[in-house]
């Protein structure tokens, strides 16, 4: 996993200012554009836990973020644009000619490949057989839009992913949950993380409950899925990343 990256790139200036101001037009009568330059962060405690309390959340679409995510497969991508209240942008095998070193810098091993030997080792010949099959394919001229369609679903990309900061907690409740699959579960995690490690965002980790569904809802909808001891492991990683 220490292949795959993510970074929170961008995201609306004075974000929590901005879902504040927004707020305050449902209620408070003096509201006027020219009241975003008076907002403070004083404000925003003061109001906006309040209001998401209420369960007022269509006011989080006014901010959103962008990152970028490296080295994940395009099995995690494909799972990644299924929400589709985002935009997004992924690296081009047609337009990009890739030029494949090894195994594991083209492709990502699942760690429950890695840990049987001899299907390991079946694994990588099938993975370098496609490198080779690929590289000879653009050799003798076939352009690499068409060569592309020899590589697996493990083969490592980009995307670029923006997300207004409700869809982003509807995205957290899904694949922050242990029951997501893996690689997606470590991407979610990570970006959480990310928007930990900023100061002026940090508080709306707790205020907006950003994180799996039992954080959001306080038990696990999951039920008889539940994986066994997840809700007090979930809550303690969430816990951790939430008081940065």
């Amino acid at each position: 996993m220490d292949r795959i990256k993510v970074r929170l790139i961008n995201y609306t200036p004075k974000p929590l200012e901005t879902v504040t101001w927004a707020a305050l037009i449902s209620y408070w009568e003096e509201w006027e554009s020219e009241a975003f330059e008076r907002t403070t962060m004083a404000d925003v405690r003061r109001h906006l836990p309040k209001v998401l309390s209420y369960g007022h959340e269509s006011i989080l679409e006014h901010a959103v973020f962008t990152f970028a995510i490296e080295g994940c497969s395009r099995v995690c991508t494909h799972q990644l644009i299924r929400h589709r209240i985002a935009s997004y942008t992924q690296q081009s095998h047609r337009y990009i000619k890739l030029n494949p070193q090894d195994v594991e810098e083209t492709f990502l091993i699942p760690e429950s490949i890695k840990e049987k030997p001899e299907l390991y080792e079946k694994w990588k010949q099938l993975m370098e057989g496609a490198i080779r099959l690929y590289k000879e394919a653009y050799e003798n001229g076939v352009h690499q839009e068409d060569a592309r369609y020899i590589l697996p679903q493990a083969v490592r990309t980009k995307i670029v992913v923006t997300m207004n900061l409700r869809e982003l907690k509807h995205f957290f409740g899904l694949r922050t949950c242990e029951r997501a699959q893996w690689e997606i579960n470590y991407v979610a995690w990570k970006m959480l993380e990310e928007i930990s490690k900023v100061e002026e965002l940090n508080p709306i980790i707790k205020w907006a409950k950003l994180g799996p569904r039992c954080i959001q809802l306080g038990y696990c909808p999951e039920r008889e899925l539940m994986p066994e001891g997840c809700l007090k492991r979930t809550r303690e990683k969430w816990m951790e990343i939430a008081e940065g």
